[in-house]
């Protein structure tokens, strides 16, 4: 579990996008070539990249040379072979259906057209009537049609009804995606509960939807609204999704269409689905099965010290990191990016032993750690104090054998250092850094820094960190013996 989180957190917010990108892509694809032979051909290729990726796997050189090969003579035959096809599949779609719209609409009617072209008679205050049969036969009720047999746009429903057409007082018929009727005379409804600002169109689809069981809709020339009419009811429809789902129920889409309509989103969500499975391989292919190798000295941070300690000494100040990733990653790597810390907030007084983990250790995501050298960090914690120590000159070498040093004098003769209480414990003099006394000649003064042992030692604040010593050396007498 701890892995998979691990993994997750690692993932970039530019592989998602990558990933739905080349996914969305890749769909797009199989909407526009699907059921041509250039979507067989991609299939195959695909078939043959997975296989090729498997032969890689498995280390099978000859295998995965001979599946390249063929592969890139594939995307030669599709491009030489199919270009016809690919020209006039593109050629065919405007740039907003080849990126978002699908090709295959399903439904017997054109419900989308009747009702933009219903709504858009009621704006332009053009009276329309306009019948759907239903499973009676309408020839006994209806009169004076005549035969159109047109199949159903926008601009044919709005001729049909526009002022200057001789048939424009009449309704259309419209049966499954045509016009097969207009100018035709509806039967007038004798009923009394019907508004009184009802005229001869609202009373017409009343009457022809008391005597059958077809849908009438009628535009109103002079309020610009849309009413239904079937069987007794007569209603207004406002929303133009309402009347698109009247029509639908009514002649739209049959059980049989529904079914088709359903396979063929179910169809298109597997795609989809297919689609981001397909692509996720790929990318987790690249970026984990191509993996490259690098390593860094990266310094050790501690975070969250206890203000009252301090850090006396560590086994290492940097640790060496094995990484891996894909090899666009490792190579934009810079050593900037790569950090590693440790929590010191649990440490205690004295030694304390820390495993460097994963989380320990910041990285790029898509980037992982194979190895940490060394695995376990050694760190001396104490609380420091302040105590006044005597100094010491540390003189190396040989004086010339004509001299003797007679004496020395410190300025200042103590010095008050900083340091854990367990170190200063044991430490009764500091010394200077080692004075060669090979040069001296006469007696003289000299500037001396202070060797710090262990180097955690820190001078306190107001001491000097710097000795002048004032030594004294004499000529050496001999005697004659």
């Amino acid at each position: 579990m701890n892995s998979l989180l691990h993994f997750v957190s690692t993932i970039r917010w530019q592989d998602i996008v990558d990933i739905t990108l080349s996914s969305y892509i890749l769909f797009r694809l199989y909407v526009l070539f699907r059921g041509t032979n250039v979507f067989r051909v991609l299939v195959g290729m695909a078939f043959l990249w997975f296989f090729h990726r498997i032969a890689a796997y498995l280390g099978l050189i000859v295998t995965s040379w001979a599946i390249q090969g063929i592969t890139a003579v594939a995307a030669l035959i599709i491009i030489v072979v199919f270009r016809n096809e690919i020209r006039s599949v593109l050629q065919a779609k405007n740039l907003g259906t080849i990126l978002w719209g699908f090709s295959h609409k399903t439904g017997s009617s054109p419900i989308e057209i009747i009702v933009e072209s219903v709504y858009e008679l009621a704006r332009r205050r053009i009276g329309a009537l306009i019948v759907f049969p239903g499973k009676e036969d309408l020839e006994e009720v209806v009169q004076s049609g005549i035969r159109w047999r047109g199949l159903v746009s926008k601009e044919m429903i709005m001729s049909i009804f526009w002022h200057d057409n001789p048939v424009h007082d009449g309704a259309a018929i419209i049966q499954g995606n045509q016009v097969v009727e207009v100018g035709v005379i509806l039967p007038l409804s004798n009923r009394k509960d019907l508004p009184s600002y009802y005229g001869t169109r609202h009373r017409a689809a009343a009457g022809l939807a008391e005597a059958t069981d077809a849908l009438v809709i009628v535009v109103s020339e002079e309020r610009g609204n849309v009413v239904v009419a079937k069987g007794s009811d007569v209603s207004v429809i406002n929303r133009k999704e309402e009347l698109a789902q009247i029509l639908e129920e009514h002649v739209g889409v049959t059980a049989a269409e529904w079914g088709h309509l359903r396979k063929e989103k179910f169809r298109l969500g597997i795609a989809a689905l297919g689609s981001i499975v397909f692509i996720t391989g790929v990318w987790f292919s690249f970026t984990r099965g191509l993996e490259t190798l690098t390593t860094f000295e990266i310094p050790v941070e501690y975070m969250n010290r206890d203000p009252g300690m301090e850090i006396l000494d560590t086994s290492v100040n940097a640790v060496r990191l094995h990484l891996s990733g894909s090899g666009t990653l490792i190579k934009s790597m810079r050593p900037e990016q790569v950090r590693v810390r440790l929590d010191l907030s649990k440490a205690v007084v004295g030694s304390n032993t820390f495993n460097i983990t994963p989380e320990n250790i910041a990285l790029p995501p898509g980037v992982f750690v194979k190895k940490v050298e060394p695995p376990v960090l050694e760190v001396t914690l104490d609380i420091p104090i302040k105590k006044e120590l005597p100094i010491q000159i540390d003189w190396v070498g040989r004086l010339p054998e004509h001299l003797i040093l007679v004496g020395a004098k410190l300025d200042p003769e103590k010095i008050e250092v900083i340091g854990g209480t367990r170190q200063l414990e044991n430490i009764s003099t500091i010394y200077t850094q080692k004075v060669p006394v090979d040069n001296i000649k006469k007696t003289g003064t000299m500037t001396v820094n202070l060797a710090l042992h262990p180097a955690s030692l820190k001078v306190a604040s107001g001491s000097k960190d710097r000795i002048t010593v004032q030594y004294v050396a004499k000529e050496r007498h001999f005697s004659d013996h």
